[in-house]
Order: structure tokens, then C-alpha cells, then sequence
């Protein structure tokens, strides 16, 4: 199925770091807003990172990401692809990010997953020339039960640089 990306960047001229995924999960293309899945582990992390609640609204979320100068967006503006299944991804088209890097302070680029940090060296970086981080996804596809530490201790990453 071919799915174009529907959500805005997240971002403001503060922003330190661009956080990256793949594409909206179907979870998150209902309910319009980025990590939406009740099982992914993006917000637990980061709130367990940043030592703070997060809060459960879109206009929380928003908050905590721009008080910590953190920008949040994917790789792909569209492509093929079955379900949420990052592996099943086909014909992706990726997204400008020249607009969000000119309009903020970001130098330091996250992916989350293997697939996002691999299209991201692929088709954005010619570009960008800001070299990718990777993170372990946070999908509940990908992230086994236990697996908060290590996500934790990957995560800190972003806090070290918001931070300074």
C-alpha cells in the first residue's frame, strides 16, 4: 500500500537534535501524531531519560520536545509498504529536511531502528552531510520486554547533547 506521510515535523528554531523514525506506524497515522502506539517505547524513554512525566496530550508531547530542543520527524515522505512493517518498505521517497535544518540549530541527527538510520545514509545524507546516530527502535515489533536499559542507556545519548 503506498503511504504518504501525514504528520508536520516537530521542531522550532532551538532545536538541538532530529530525532528520526521510518514512517508513521498505522497507529500513529490514526491518531495523527508521531509514536502513538500504546506499546512503543519512545515516550517511556525519553520521560525515563529526561527524569520527568511526559504527559499523555499531543500538546504535552509537543512541549517536553521543544523545551528540550529535540525535533522530531521521519525519514520517508512516502513509499509502499505493508501494515507498519518497516522491512516490507518499497519505492521510499524521502523527505527534504533543508527547510527544518535552516530553520533551527540542529547538528546531530537520531534515527530509531536499523531501517530508518540505513535510508537515511541512503537518500539523505548526500544531502544533509550530517552523518546519522543510531538508536534500537522502540516498536513493539522490535523491542522484547526487558529491553528498557539498554534503550535508556542508547537514549542518554540525546540528553547529553540537549543538555550542553
Amino acid at each position: 500500500m503506498l503511504v504518504t506521510h501525514p504528520l508536520n515535523p516537530i521542531y522550532d528554531s532551538q532545536s538541538k537534535v532530529l530525532i528520526l523514525g521510518t514512517m508513521p506506524s498505522i497507529k500513529s497515522r490514526e491518531e495523527n501524531f508521531y509514536y502513538a502506539h500504546p506499546k512503543n517505547r519512545f515516550w517511556f524513554i525519553l520521560s525515563k531519560v529526561y527524569e520527568e512525566k511526559i504527559g499523555n496530550t499531543k500538546e504535552e508531547k509537543i512541549e517536553f520536545l521543544l523545551r528540550h530542543k529535540i525535533a522530531l520527524f521521519d525519514v520517508l515522505k512516502s513509499c509502499e509498504i505493508s501494515s507498519s512493517s518497516d522491512s516490507s518498505i518499497k519505492n521510499p521517497v524521502p523527505n527534504d529536511f533543508s527547510f527544518l535544518l535552516k530553520n533551527s540549530n540542529i547538528n546531530v541527527i537520531f534515527t530509531t531502528g536499523k531501517k530508518a538510520y540505513h535510508l537515511y545514509q541512503k537518500y539523505c545524507y548526500p544531502n544533509t552531510k550530517i552523518e546519522a546516530i543510531y538508536l534500537p527502535s522502540t516498536s513493539p515489533a522490535n523491542c522484547p520486554k526487558g529491553i528498557e536499559d539498554k534503550l535508556y542507556q542508547e537514549y542518554k545519548q540525546i540528553r547529553n547533547i540537549t543538555d550542553s
